[in-house]
């Protein structure tokens, strides 16, 4: 198969590595650099090439991804691109939830070097990431996206354009105020299925194709019936910390209530002050199983 052009990852974490072996699967080269040499690995088993640093990544990819676990890391990264050798028509996807102070801040630094960068969030799960199962919010320059849609089109079921530079994190926002309600709502209903005497598979099957099924429910299936949440399968619990607190920074910003989002806040940090960081963040069914005088101890 022919190459489609390069495609530059930066950032082959769990999110990451899923983008690039799914554009190697789609035809592009993948070039890729990581500070941990495990994701280089991985990597290379992936399809892709490890670069020796970020700069080279910019060298080679016209179109060149993010995917950072703090904004600390994004920094880090455009201070690094903005000292490289200048390279024309360079466009950089970060794909990272991040503030929008983060975001603008990076886009600043990295516009006044001639690169363009666009805000395009994902939403979808890491599990989901591996099949090609995300959605790409895409916002900023339109150019700038229809030189980067293919490079979309290759690790994501839907990329949309919704338009200025922000919205796309504001929408993923919103997207992960419904995880984090959802998640906590099938997490509560798998607890009261076994407090019931249920048995979880069936609970599983009758369930999600009613009313009361979701998407959250769908992606946490095998964790929510067999009880076990590693290896994570969507986001460990200590990383979806970051993005509960942006989204309600955010909300806090703008004046906007949100009682029900409001209502999980204390859920999740119980189950990080009962050593779950590490796990899924399917594991508030455990938690509450505990509540429930149920479940095994943390």
């Amino acid at each position: 198969m022919a190459s489609k052009g390069t495609a530059g990852i930066i950032g082959v974490g769990i999110i990451g590595s899923a983008m690039a072996k799914n554009l190697a699967e789609a035809g592009f080269t993948v070039i890729g650099h990581d500070i941990a040499p495990v994701a280089m690995e991985n990597l290379k088993s992936l399809g892709g090439t490890p670069a020796a640093s970020n700069a080279e990544v910019l060298a080679k990819a016209e179109v060149i991804i993010t995917s950072m676990p703090s904004a600390k890391a994004l920094a880090g990264v455009v201070d690094e691109l903005v000292a490289a050798p200048r390279v024309a028509g360079r466009v950089i996807a970060e794909t990272s939830t991040l503030t929008l102070d983060d975001k603008q801040s990076a886009f600043d630094k990295l516009k006044a070097v001639g690169i363009t960068m666009m805000d395009c969030p994902l939403s979808g799960s890491a599990n989901r990431a591996m099949i090609r199962d995300v959605l790409v919010y895409a916002s900023g320059d339109r150019a700038a996206y229809d030189k980067a849609l293919p490079v979309f089109e290759g690790f994501s079921r839907a990329p949309f354009y919704v338009g200025v530079f922000g919205n796309g994190s504001k929408l993923k926002y919103i997207a992960n105020h419904l995880v984090a309600i959802h998640t906590a709502a099938a997490g509560e209903a798998f607890a009261l299925a076994r407090k019931a005497g249920l048995d979880p598979a069936i609970t599983y099957d009758v369930i999600i194709g009613g009313a009361g099924g979701s998407r959250a429910m769908e992606a946490r299936k095998e964790m929510l019936v067999s009880n076990e949440y590693l290896p994570v399968r969507t986001a460990p619990m200590d990383l979806f910390r970051k993005d509960l607190e942006v989204i309600g920074d955010f909300a806090n910003d703008i004046d906007c209530p949100l009682p029900v989002f409001t209502a999980t806040l204390p859920l999740y940090k119980a189950a990080l002050a009962n050593g779950m960081g590490r796990d899924d963040t399917a594991a508030i069914s455990l938690l509450l199983q505990q509540m429930a005088g149920m479940g095994r101890k943390v």
